[in-house]
């Protein structure tokens, strides 16, 4: 199943913030800071991967809406496959 190219753009640039992201709280880590405000960042940096991976199950789920045909039970199960992998 193809992704919408504005839908992946989008999910791009989420990772990309989150890289940097990611980044950062090495940084933060190599100058010794303190452990809450480590954590605080990497629970940030968890929650915003969360994120992309409910949008392009999102995406996936609304295109199965959008366009019902012989392969929609297949696509749905595999939209509920990858959503419950989130979970």
């Amino acid at each position: 199943m193809e992704i919408d190219p504005t839908e992946v753009a989008k999910v791009v640039n989420r990772l990309k913030r989150t890289q940097g992201q990611v980044g950062g709280i090495a940084r933060m880590l190599e100058e010794g800071r303190a452990y809450e405000d480590v954590i605080t960042q990497l629970a940030a940096a968890s929650r915003a991967l969360d994120r992309a991976g409910f949008a392009l199950t999102a995406c996936a789920l609304k295109r199965c809406l959008s366009e019902p045909g012989s392969e929609e039970s297949a696509q749905m199960l595999m939209v509920e496959e990858v959503f419950l992998s989130l979970a």
